[in-house]
C-alpha cells in the first residue's frame, strides 16, 4: 500500500500548501483525488513522486510510506525504481522525438523486458503502434495523452499517478481515457487519479478524497461521494433541487459547503 500520513508541504520556506493530508492507495485499486485549482492536488503528486525539490518545495511534516517503509526522502529515480511513476499534467512528451523513442525513454530504469513492455503499451493503445515512427509533437491531444501514459507504463510500475489525464480532451476521448485507466488497473497497476472531472473519476474509482485549500475535507467510497449532496452540487453540477434558477439567482448563490460551515 502507498500511504500518506499527516503530510505538510511548504514552498520557498514560506507558502504552506498541504496541511496535514492523509490518504491511502491500496494495491489493485483506483483512488480518485478531487479538488479545484489551487487545492494542492499536484503538490501531493509531486511529494509522492519526489519532484518537490524541482519546484522549491519541501515536506516539513508527516511521511509517505510504501508497504510500511518510509519513502518521502528518496530521490525521484529511486521512487521510479520502487515502482511509482507519475504522468504529469499537460503530457510533457518529448515533442521532437518519435512515439517509439518516447516509449523507450520510459523504460530507462531497465532495458530488460523492453519488447514485452512495448507490446503491452501497443496492445493498450493501438493508435501508438500505428504511429510508432511519427514525430510525437504532431500527434493529437488525445494521442499525446496516451503516449504520456504509455511511456509511464514502460517500466511496469506498481503505482501510476495520473494528473488531470482528461484535461482539454473532447468528451469522446475522455471516455476512452477512462476505459483505459480501468484496463491498466485490471492489468495490475494501481492508479491514483487526480481529476477535476469528478464524474469521470468517481465512475471508475473505488474510493475518493476531496482536497480543498490543502486539507482533505471528505473521504468516502466513490459510490457514497456520488450521492453526497455537496459533492453533487459543487463537483458534479447536479443540485438535488430540480427547480430552475435564473442567471441572477446563480450569480448570487452563496450556500457554503457543509464542511466549511
Amino acid at each position: 500500500m502507498l500511504a500518506v500520513s499527516n503530510l505538510e508541504v511548504v514552498y520557498d520556506d514560506v507558502i504552506q500548501v498541504l496541511r496535514g493530508v492523509s490518504l491511502e492507495v491500496p494495491e489493485g485499486s483506483i483512488i480518485a483525488l478531487l479538488g479545484s485549482n489551487g487545492a494542492g492536488k499536484t503538490t501531493l503528486l509531486r511529494a509522492l513522486s519526489g519532484l518537490l525539490d524541482v519546484h522549491e518545495g519541501e515536506i516539513t511534516k508527516g511521511r509517505i510510506t510504501l508497504d510500511g517503509q518510509p519513502i518521502h526522502r528518496k530521490r525521484p529515480e529511486q521512487l521510479v525504481g520502487l515502482g511509482i511513476k507519475q504522468v504529469l499534467e499537460g503530457r510533457r512528451i518529448f515533442a521532437e522525438f518519435s512515439v517509439e523513442e518516447n516509449l523507450r525513454i520510459g523504460a530507462y530504469v531497465s532495458n530488460r523486458g523492453m519488447r514485452d513492455a512495448m507490446q503491452r503499451v501497443f496492445d493498450l493503445f493501438p493508435i501508438l503502434a500505428d504511429r510508432r515512427r511519427a514525430t510525437a509533437g504532431y500527434l493529437s491531444g488525445g494521442e499525446q495523452q496516451m503516449l504520456a501514459m504509455g511511456r509511464a507504463l514502460m517500466s511496469s510500475p506498481r503505482y501510476l499517478l495520473l494528473d488531470e489525464p482528461s484535461l482539454g480532451l473532447a468528451p469522446r476521448l475522455v471516455e476512452q481515457i477512462r476505459d483505459l485507466i480501468v484496463q491498466i488497473r485490471d492489468q495490475g497497476t494501481t492508479v491514483l487519479l487526480v481529476e477535476q472531472n469528478a464524474n469521470m473519476a468517481l465512475s471508475i474509482a473505488e474510493h475518493g478524497y476531496i482536497l480543498e485549500t490543502g486539507k482533505i475535507v471528505m473521504d468516502k467510497p466513490a459510490v457514497e461521494l456520488i450521492e453526497d449532496e455537496d459533492v453533487r452540487e459543487f463537483y458534479l453540477g447536479m443540485a438535488d433541487d430540480e427547480s430552475q434558477k435564473s442567471f441572477r439567482d446563480v450569480k448570487h448563490y452563496k450556500r457554503r459547503k457543509r464542511w466549511l460551515s
